[in-house]
């Protein structure tokens, strides 16, 4: 059996008129994060772990942002693709640990909820992913 991880990290502005959602949570918030899906920043450095993990590129590889058809697409919904791909491929995912780095709103009233999505998109035990948040402080 051979063991890999990945590496994920993404970044986007908060922007007026879009929810916040992270993890496939819609967080309480005036502003949401930009981009040319959801601007799920959480789901979507998950998404660029595994395929690192697997070799198998990044997210704008697979979901490229001048590709209309991933306008506004829901985050989770890629890494369902993604997930099926890998397993297609022989990957199998063993654990997840993610943190979220934000200033603001406070995230961690919400780790646990989207803990519980991204093990049910991985199907993963929830005791197999880990999501937490913390500040630059």
């Amino acid at each position: 059996m051979t063991i890999r991880s990945g590496i994920g990290f993404d970044v986007h502005p908060l922007v007026e008129g879009r929810e916040l959602i992270l993890g496939g949570v819609t967080i309480p918030h005036p502003r949401g994060l930009s981009g040319h899906t959801d601007g799920d920043v959480l789901t979507h450095a998950i998404i660029d772990a595994l395929l690192g993990a697997a070799g198998q590129g990044d997210i704008g590889t697979h979901f490229p942002s001048s590709d209309e058809a991933y306008k506004g697409a829901n985050s989770l919904g890629l890494l369902t693709k993604v997930v099926s791909m890998l397993a297609g491929l022989g990957w199998r995912l063993g654990n997840l640990d993610a943190t979220i780095v934000a200033q603001q709103p406070g995230l961690s009233p919400f780790t646990k909820q989207m803990s519980v999505r991204v093990a049910e998109v991985l199907s993963l035990d929830l005791s197999l992913v880990n999501v937490k948040a913390t500040t630059t402080d």
